[in-house]
């Protein structure tokens, strides 16, 4: 029997991980505090659920200020798009398999 999880990448194993993947996948960009409040998560949580996805090149940042205000936006990289959309085929096939 063919191994149906072969094609399931572990960066995206975490729910926070999928959330934060399937914002930025329909968005060009999303803020740190909108992604905190759409996904219901603490400043720490978020924060390290991003530097994995950042450090995997999954995703890049972009910091600037609004006014006196710091602001960080979140963009999905070629790479990052790629392997999300791979993801999900193969949960899609998981799917369809049983």
């Amino acid at each position: 029997m063919k191994d149906l999880i072969s094609g399931l990448n572990k960066v995206f194993e975490s729910r926070i991980r999928l959330g934060i993947m399937s914002i930025l996948i329909v968005n060009d960009s999303f803020d740190f505090n909108n992604l905190k409040d759409a996904l219901n998560v603490t400043d720490g949580n978020l924060a390290s659920h991003l530097k994995a996805l950042e450090e995997n090149g999954i995703i890049r940042t972009k910091k600037q200020f609004i006014g006196r205000k710091p602001n960080t936006s979140y963009f999905i990289t070629a790479k990052g798009d790629l392997a999300f959309k791979e993801h999900l085929n193969a949960l899609e096939l998981l799917i369809k398999s049983q």
